[in-house]
């Protein structure tokens, strides 16, 4: 509707988790440098949290798709998504073999099992690497975490040959400070979690997905607006997300190239978005991370840097 208006290719505040939009906050590439890591260094089980909208979707996609892109290079890594961990024992499990496309035509579980350890074995020894990533892990319940656990046991004496991500909200970590659940917690490899964003990075955040979705020009977003938008948001990249998409169609209505305040007041008026009570600036500052000699870097440095370099020109 509106993308002619600001010369736009693409909507830059769509809800879906679409990968070019990940944003490299601190936060997001420390938990993306952790992930892939933690599977292509075949850690065994690697855990993700965050509070709900902080892009937790959005980094999973990202991972799947650099994984992906490294398969095309002849560094086969075989994944498997979860997106919905509210199933059975039984249900996980076929679920598990359609996702890694095991060819397997038993519907028990013993030979569902077999398949998938048949696979495992194979890929690892085509020098692979075989990676399970459940979104939503908070709503998994204590019996299909011990299935897990059961499977991350899967290993050749000498490393994992299942790698598994946990990704959820941070009840997720309550969850497995559980007595019965102390096996899989103890197997828990790396660790990150998500915060949301600084009023500093909350600008970047805006104008990073404007250049992606093809902006030339100046944002259009006046700083006392991006300001109001950090209140009400408190940096959580979903709510920007409604409040921007808001402004960008407000605007476009009432043909304001410029979001200023009192057009983001009426949006969040609409979506009865109130500025929470609590200080509106984080206390935390991030820490910068420190940068490494090219010597030093490894292939995940290098793939995340490369990363960076592409939103660098496309924001040139």
């Amino acid at each position: 509707m509106y993308l002619s208006f600001y010369e736009l290719n693409d909507e830059p505040f769509r809800l879906t988790p679409d990968p070019r939009f990940l944003h490299l906050s601190q936060p997001h590439q420390a938990a993306l440098q952790t992930l892939l890591e933690g599977i292509l260094y075949r850690r065994g089980l690697v855990m993700i949290t965050g509070p709900i909208g902080t892009g937790k979707t959005t980094l999973m996609d990202a991972a799947l798709q650099i994984l992906s892109d490294l398969s095309k290079n002849n560094a086969q890594v075989r994944t498997a998504l979860i997106f919905n961990p509210t199933l059975s024992r039984e249900e996980f499990l076929e679920a598990l073999v359609d996702e890694f496309e095991v060819p397997c035509t038993s519907t028990s579980k013993p030979g569902r099992l077999s398949a998938l350890h048949r696979m495992l074995l194979d890929t690892h020894r085509q020098g692979g690497t075989a990676a399970l990533i459940i979104d939503e892990a908070h709503l998994l319940s204590s019996e299909l975490l011990e299935e897990i656990r059961l499977l991350g046991n899967a290993d050749t004496h000498q490393e994992k040959i299942l790698q598994i991500v946990l990704s959820g909200q941070p009840e997720l970590t309550t969850i497995l400070n559980k007595r019965e659940l102390s096996a899989l917690k103890q197997r828990i490899a790396c660790r990150a979690e998500l915060r949301p964003l600084t009023e500093a990075e909350t600008r970047v955040y805006i104008a990073e997905r404007l250049h992606v979705a093809g902006l030339k020009g100046t944002l259009p977003f006046a700083s006392t607006a991006v300001s109001s938008i950090f209140r009400y948001s408190q940096g959580v990249p979903r709510l920007i997300n409604l409040l921007c998409e808001g402004c960008l169609v407000l605007g476009f209505k009432t043909q304001r190239k410029v979001t200023q305040p009192d057009m983001l007041e009426s949006v969040a008026d609409s979506l009865n978005m109130i500025v929470p009570g609590t200080s509106t600036e984080r206390t935390t500052v991030p820490l910068a991370p420190v940068e490494m000699p090219m010597a030093q870097k490894s292939a995940v440095d290098l793939i995340i840097e490369a990363m960076k370099m592409n939103r660098t020109a496309m924001r040139g």
